[in-house]
């Protein structure tokens, strides 16, 4: 079965959204060599908040049992600054429906190889992101990639 979308479903789409969805598994990671950390969560979340945007930070299960202040992203989730994927799902598959639902962008450095196929604008909506010294730098593509 085959949906179409006509333009009085899509103009509500077409506008751009605030709502930043957070791949917060890949943020908790974000630096190499050290345990996934509940501070970098933080730190993301604060910059996207100064830029005026909306963060929604989704993270996998799994991230609760190896993150390093446990007790700290535990409150983190009660307080719904965190959302958890199901146990045993993909947050990635989350993080990518909610981006195309509401129109929003994506922080994370995964390149979602993996969901490419159901998932055909990702790249577009992709914002990716360093952090230095507590700092976050984001970039934010201005035009796709394959545009001339």
């Amino acid at each position: 079965m085959t949906t179409q979308t006509t333009p009085s479903t899509d103009s509500k789409r077409d506008e751009a959204s605030n709502v930043v969805l957070v791949d917060g598994s890949n943020v908790a990671y974000a630096l190499e060599g050290a345990p996934p950390q509940v501070s970098n969560l933080i730190v993301v979340r604060n910059k996207l908040l100064e830029e005026g945007l909306e963060p929604i930070i989704v993270a996998d299960a799994a991230l609760r049992h190896q993150i390093d202040d446990a007790g700290r992203y535990e409150r983190m989730i009660d307080d719904g600054f965190v959302r958890q994927a199901p146990a045993g799902t993909d947050a990635d598959y989350f993080i990518l429906s909610f981006a195309r639902e509401l129109n929003a962008s994506v922080l994370s450095n995964d390149r979602f190889r993996d969901r490419m196929k159901a998932f055909p604008d990702v790249l577009e909506r992709v914002i990716r992101y360093m952090i230095v010294q507590d700092e976050v730098v984001l970039e934010r593509r201005t035009q796709r990639r394959h545009d001339h």
